[in-house]
């Protein structure tokens, strides 16, 4: 009896434990999706040159690890400390279009898609006043409200500056030669060793020709010549 319960003891004192494991691994795994869970992303590049008077694109797109529902959007502008609003709009869940997209200034035109999770923007005709910092901004209720901002910085120039590639097309010049030059000399240097050893080929085959001709003249060295009977 007292065996048994030891037995028993031991028993009881795993589980509590097994148990505990498990949920911190739980814990473990839902704080990691949590922590990554809303992304805004602006891209790799997160800023742009862009000319007086053109048209550009204000990349975002969206991602959650658990999806989303009623996910709130805004893109907003820096002007000097105060954030003006540009767009918003709410996404009912995944995969579908976001209802009515508000506008809230000229020249703005929302162009985003379902495929990508794209919500981006284009700026008409930008002028000098659009340089500046903009945010894209987005907040989903289906994981406790987790939200997250995004930036893109733009820059507006009266024109593009012109880089001057002298010196990369100069070394590329220097590293296209020294290729060219290197092919060239191993082409010339297999060529040659393939000469000469045709021509060592050919001077062995006339030592092996004249050898059997002498042979064949003068009889082989050390033999006897069979006199003639009277």
């Amino acid at each position: 009896m007292e065996t048994q319960s030891r037995g028993h003891l031991r028993g009881g004192g795993c589980a509590p434990s097994e148990r505990t494991a498990s949920c911190l691994l739980l814990i473990l795994i839902t704080g990691v999706c949590c922590i990554h869970a809303l992304e805004m992303n602006t891209g790799k590049i997160p800023f742009l040159e862009a000319v007086n008077g053109s048209t550009v694109l204000l990349p975002c797109t969206y991602a959650s690890c658990i999806g989303i529902t009623n996910l709130y959007f805004k893109w907003e502008y820096n002007d000097n400390g105060t954030m003006q609003k540009l767009v918003d709009s709410v996404i009912p869940t995944d995969n579908m279009e976001p209802n009515k997209v508000i506008i809230y200034r000229e020249r703005v035109e929302y162009v985003g898609t379902i495929k990508g999770n794209n919500i981006s923007i284009l700026l008409w005709n930008i002028t000098f006043e659009d340089a500046g910092v903009y945010s894209c901004f987005g907040k989903n209720p289906k994981e406790k409200g987790k939200n997250h901002t995004a930036f893109f910085t733009l820059s507006v120039v009266e024109e593009l500056r012109v880089i001057d590639n002298t010196l990369t097309i100069i070394i590329a010049s220097c590293v296209g030669g020294s290729i060219a030059f290197l092919m060239a000399f191993m082409l010339i240097k297999n060529f040659t060793l393939f000469v000469l050893a045709k021509i060592e080929e050919k001077n062995k085959e006339c030592l092996v020709t004249s050898s059997g001709i002498d042979n064949t003249e003068n009889g082989l060295s050390g033999s006897k010549s069979t006199p003639k009977k009277a």
